[in-house]
């Protein structure tokens, strides 16, 4: 596997959290923080969750609600407000 370095300024709190995480499992920082780039930067090949749904029919399932429920603003207008 073919590497590339870069360089990341990250917070002094960052900082610590990831040597304390690297000290505790016993890997190298960098080790650690190819593993979270990894999952939060999936890979083209991998559906999302959305495709996932949508290849289940799981997408605009729910009888009598609008089409674009998920993706319209309009419809989280008061959401979470109590009354």
């Amino acid at each position: 596997m073919s590497t590339q370095r870069i360089s990341v300024r990250i917070p002094k709190k960052l900082s610590r959290r990831l040597h304390h995480q690297s000290k505790r499992r016993r890997q190298p920082a960098s080790q650690l923080v190819r593993e979270a780039l990894e999952r939060f930067l999936p890979s083209k090949d991998e559906p999302t969750a959305y495709d996932r749904a949508r290849e289940l029919g799981l997408i605009g399932c729910a009888p009598g609600l609008p089409k674009d429920l998920s993706t319209n603003p309009r419809h989280m207008k008061g959401f979470g407000k109590s009354k």
